[in-house]
């Protein structure tokens, strides 16, 4: 996913906003306007950067997909002993659960 057309097509959009926001500083200079939207231009940039990362994480995940190894319990198909249900709601339907 790191290299994915996407990422470079906003590095390249960032390249662009780069340029177009020197060439405002140029004509504008240092004012406030101009700070802020160099400040916004500058975490444009930050946040992408921060993309890259989280995408190649993503990668590493998807990359190595870890297999549920764990222990096999196995279940008796006896019969519960109803005492142990003994004053317990059934919560999920709506009721008690009844003995014999």
């Amino acid at each position: 996913m790191s290299g994915a057309p996407e990422l470079d097509e906003l590095h390249g959009l960032i390249s662009v906003l780069r340029q177009c926001v020197t060439s405002l500083q140029t004509q504008y200079h240092d004012i406030a306007p101009m700070r802020r939207i160099a400040n916004d231009a500058d975490r444009l940039l930050n946040d992408i950067d921060r993309l890259d990362i989280d995408t190649g994480e993503l990668d590493v995940e998807r990359a190595a997909p870890q297999p549920y190894v764990g222990e096999k319990i196995p279940v008796p198909d006896t019969q519960y002993d109803t005492n142990f249900w003994r004053d317990v709601d059934d919560e999920g339907i709506g009721g008690q659960l009844r003995s014999g």
